[in-house]
């Protein structure tokens, strides 16, 4: 492997109180019953565009609670996040024995560039890329960096934390590793086809070697 791409929550950060939050001002903002936390630690992963479907049919109020998302994630949400244990020593190493470094997030490209700068490891990283308007699906974000780095897929792999980074990896025909301290299970992982499964941030060298 040559790149690497990295999924951004639950895979380099621990950004569960910030989202949780989030969600919460959104239902709220728009008069609607709140999902269980249990429930709404199982929507950090996917695009909020898929997320709110499910419960906003009426596309003002899908437009209406991305926004109040994305306005307090903005306001307090970037802040209440933490590097996982390990993740910039691994990011540093891996940079200086020449691997290409790349993030690819189903989060708002904004706002991953912020929290990537607050936590001083955005320049660990020769592009970053997330959602914008016309690109949400972890596989066109995916794409989008492979074409916009001419990246060979053949020596290129994705790190992430849940089923949809290794959806997304599969579908963009590169391959896929799976981790087990973000907000994923193992058996999700594998069962959407993680090739391998690494348990530490200090290991995820060794898991390049195929």
């Amino acid at each position: 492997m040559k790149n690497i791409l990295f999924d951004l929550d639950g895979t380099l950060v621990d950004s569960s109180k910030g989202i949780i939050e989030s969600f919460q001002y959104a239902f709220n903002s728009l008069s609607y019953p709140q999902p269980s936390i249990e429930i709404i630690r199982t929507y950090i992963g996917p695009p909020l565009e898929t997320t709110f479907q499910n419960y906003f049919t009426e596309s003002k109020d899908l437009d209406d609670a991305i926004l109040a998302f994305r306005d307090n994630y903005k306001k307090s949400g970037v802040h209440q996040v933490s590097l996982y244990e390990g993740v910039k020593t691994s990011l540093r190493e891996l940079s200086m024995k020449g691997y290409s470094l790349y993030v690819t997030t189903s989060k708002f490209q904004p706002m991953a560039y912020q929290m990537l700068e607050n936590l001083q490891i955005a320049d660990y990283f020769d592009g970053i890329y997330g959602s914008i308007n016309n690109r949400f699906h972890k596989v066109d974000v995916i794409n989008a960096c492979l074409e916009e780095n001419q990246l060979k897929k053949e020596s290129t792999v994705i790190i992430g934390d849940t089923k949809f980074d290794m959806i997304g990896g599969n579908d963009a025909n590169i391959h896929t590793i799976g981790v087990t301290w973000g907000f994923g299970s193992q058996t999700d992982l594998l069962n959407a086809g993680a090739e391998k499964i690494c348990h530490h941030p200090k290991d995820i060298e060794k898991s390049l070697i195929y």
